[in-house]
């Protein structure tokens, strides 16, 4: 299954990493804006982007750390990911192919690690994330950045819908009170939560993803017999544009 899954994955995102390395939504963001920050005050020595996807995240640790390291799952995507930091100037910045359920590095071999948009993909989150505390050394800290799910299952079921007929490799978006448990039991500290909206462009978020026309219209099918406190949550517009949940968690190794 763990396989088979991550074949999907592959063939999911390989054919689309320039959109990725491109996309608005992924290149910008507060989030992005604090992990540079952090970053900057700790000067890490070797940071991990893990699930790097179109690399964000290492090119914004790449300025203040000595070596960064981005692991994804797509040789498509490491390649466009080293092409744009070639492209972009930085030089400290290693791509490694890798499962996130199986990590090829010593324990504590990081003293900084970046997570954004990844772990929705991820078949056993919590081996993933046993795995990112393994590769830290201890107080190291660590920034988880993805869509969360409603804590009301009507609207918990409406978001993983759509996420998967626009995905076929999603997973799940994890409630907030799931993350910090899972987090917890996987040896990291929360030291602080922050929660904000993120509108999706429909035709953006569906064509990044090079969706299928019959999966489309099942979405806009949902979207549009769904109740209407669903409609309201997600405030789905007329085009079927709408907003997701999003978290950034900061923690640190225990």
């Amino acid at each position: 299954m763990q396989k088979q899954h991550e074949t999907n994955v592959q063939n999911q995102f390989g054919p689309r990493a320039e959109a990725y390395v491109a996309s608005a939504v992924h290149a910008t963001g507060e989030d992005l804006a604090r992990i540079s920050e952090r970053a900057a005050a700790t000067e890490p020595k070797h940071a991990i982007d893990l699930g790097c996807g179109g690399g964000h995240v290492a090119y914004a640790l790449a300025p203040y750390a000595e070596k960064v390291t981005a692991t994804d799952l797509s040789p498509a995507m490491l390649a466009a990911v080293a092409q744009a930091a070639t492209a972009r100037g930085l030089a400290n910045i290693a791509t490694v192919e890798a499962s996130v359920e199986d990590l090829p590095f010593e324990d504590a071999t990081f003293d900084f690690l970046g997570c954004r948009y990844s772990a929705h993909h991820w078949l056993n989150v919590e081996q993933g994330l046993s795995e990112a505390r393994r590769v830290l050394k201890p107080d190291a800290p660590a920034i988880f950045v993805d869509v969360y799910a409603p804590a009301r299952p009507l609207l918990d079921t409406h978001l993983q819908c759509v996420e998967l007929l626009r995905d076929t490799s999603h997973v799940r978006d994890y409630a907030l009170a799931e993350w910090l448990d899972m987090l917890a039991r996987c040896g990291f500290e929360i030291d602080a939560c922050r929660t904000w909206r993120l509108k999706m462009e429909f035709a953006t978020w569906t064509d990044r993803m090079a969706t299928p026309p019959h999966f489309r219209d099942a979405i806009r099918a949902l979207q549009q017999s769904a109740a209407d406190d669903v409609k309201a949550h997600f405030a789905i517009e007329d085009d079927g544009s709408f907003m997701l949940d999003m978290l950034m968690i900061e923690a640190r190794a225990h």
